[in-house]
């Protein structure tokens, strides 16, 4: 028997004849007829019937392509292109070279690979903040994803949140690990919508309806960057729950019911309601989210600009080491690119060729600590005012440490991760969610050693303010001070009388109200 293929609009279809062997194929072949009136009145002699059952189909891709944003000229909309693929161009599989693959099994033998990425290959031009690099090591390789026997998956993508002060290089984080990523989307809070990150329903010149996917549809496989993540609408932020922990996004519009994937992870940038972290708030006032998003973020750092003499000129030295570097050495420069490449082809090449999964000890090790983490967090919820911690510890978080465990086994290329990855993974997790979670301050702390002064500037400030008037918060805290009371207590005596009640900010904070309800 023979075979000939033909195309028919959008799939490609196989059609078996005789085994005669009198009618010649290659003239259809290589005209390449496009319907089946073609194939019969010029090739064929007698009409072929389409038999389903052996007709081989695959549907293809429609890809756009769209100008790259710094090619766009100012003030004009990018240019896209319409693709159409099939076959082996729709399923992209990466490869790699025999040499390639044994550069990375060297690379990854080396027993201070892990310092060797966090210290000069993730984010080099930054300086410090070495747990947030470690953080990002890890959302770069992520962890296992699993699928389960009911069929469900797991996820094994990592979510990372930067919360705190301007200028502490939170959005150069996020420039890094889009570059680097093998798949990235970069996008900003205040210009994102819940359409634009998900997907969105578009009717063409033709009337019909077509779905578009949108930032964490088209990062699949990869890292989605959202900057100015607290400048976000609430009801745009909702829309990103089923994206994040089920890798999924659902759409029911215009007749159009299906389920997108979005197995990305998501590496978010935001700054505190009052512009600042500031050290007299509680950590739910400070972190201004709903808990159901911040329990979806598997690690969550509190980044300050601390007033630290010595470290300020640490980091006004390597700024200007930076800026006075800049474009002299083509030669680094050129190294520097290279490396880049070579780390964005090793970070590939793990996440295609590891999957590895945790060993019985360190499941282990990790059940006693994840007890201990609840119950620390159990006693800091209970000395929150407002009756909840900021960030829940849930069994979302224990999931969070096995896939940074995982991630860390990965970046080696191991199979298995041991409790050496777990007890970094702890580590990492109590550097940032768990210092979340303890940042600030609480009413549980009026128990502490300076409980009674803080009592007593209370009672001085209420004695100098009467009942439904107003004062200026620099002149009352320019009062105590005279009393030889320190600036910190005060503050923190004016913090707790307004979570009180006792007292309310007004014009734009710069006032102080006592509030009628409140007792001499």
């Amino acid at each position: 028997s023979f075979e000939t293929r033909a195309k028919f609009g959008n799939f490609l279809s196989s059609y078996h004849g005789g085994a005669d062997g009198k009618l010649k194929y290659s003239d259809v072949l290589r005209k390449g007829p496009t319907s089946i009136r073609e194939l019969t009145s010029q090739n064929v002699s007698r009409l072929w019937v389409i038999p389903g059952i052996v007709t081989a189909a695959s549907k293809p891709k429609t890809l756009k392509l769209q100008e790259r944003p710094e090619d766009i000229p100012t003030g004009e909309l990018p240019r896209t292109i319409l693709m159409a693929v099939d076959r082996n161009l729709s399923h992209y599989a990466p490869t790699f070279t025999s040499e390639e693959e044994a550069k990375f099994r060297e690379f990854a033998a080396n027993p201070n690979i892990y310092q060797e990425l966090y210290a000069r290959r993730i984010a080099p031009q930054i300086h410090g903040h070495e747990n947030i690099k470690k953080a990002i090591a890890c959302l770069l390789f992520g962890g296992a994803r699993k699928r389960m026997p009911d069929g469900t998956n797991r996820r094994g993508d990592v979510n990372v949140l930067l919360i705190g002060d301007p200028s502490t290089a939170k959005s150069q984080f996020l420039k890094f690990a889009s570059k680097i990523a093998p798949i990235a989307v970069y996008t900003s809070g205040k210009g994102s919508s819940a359409a634009g990150l998900t997907a969105t329903v578009i009717r063409d010149n033709h009337g019909e309806f077509y779905l578009e996917g949108g930032a964490m549809v088209l990062a699949d496989g990869g890292v989605v960057c959202i900057d100015e993540f607290d400048k976000m609408r609430a009801e745009d932020r909702v829309a990103i729950h089923e994206a994040m922990e089920q890798q999924t996004i659902s759409v029911a519009k215009a007749g159009i019911t299906t389920m997108l994937k979005s197995r990305t992870s998501v590496l978010a940038a935001a700054n505190p309601p009052s512009g600042r972290y500031d050290d007299l708030k509680s950590a739910q006032e400070n972190i201004d989210l709903q808990t159901t998003l911040l329990s979806r973020f598997d690690l969550i750092f509190i980044v300050k600009d601390e007033r630290n003499p010595d470290k300020d000129m640490m980091i006004a030295r390597h700024v200007l080491a930076t800026h006075g570097n800049a474009g002299r050495e083509q030669q680094a420069d050129e190294k520097a690119k290279q490396e880049e490449r070579e780390l964005k082809r090793y970070i590939e090449y793990c996440r295609a060729r590891c999957s590895p999964r945790l060993s019985p000890h360190a499941a282990n090790r990790l059940v006693d600590e994840y007890v201990k983490i609840r119950e620390d967090a159990r006693q800091v919820s209970e000395d929150e005012s407002a009756g909840g911690a900021a960030v829940p510890i849930t069994v979302r978080q224990l999931e969070a440490i096995i896939r940074i465990a995982e991630s860390l086994a990965r970046m080696q290329l191991k199979p298995v991760a041991g409790p050496e990855h777990v007890d970094e993974a702890i580590y990492l997790f109590n550097q940032a969610t768990v210092d979340a979670l303890k940042s600030g301050i609480h009413e549980g702390q009026l128990a502490g050693g300076d409980s009674e002064e803080i009592l007593r500037v209370q009672e001085q400030i209420k004695s100098r303010v009467a009942i439904g008037s107003y004062v200026s918060e620099q002149r009352i805290t320019q009062e105590m001070l005279r009393l030889g009371l320190s600036e910190f207590t005060v503050q923190k005596a004016i913090h707790f009388l307004v979570a009180q009640k006792e007292f309310e900010y007004r014009r734009e904070r710069r006032l102080l109200y006592r509030a009628m309800g409140s007792q001499h």
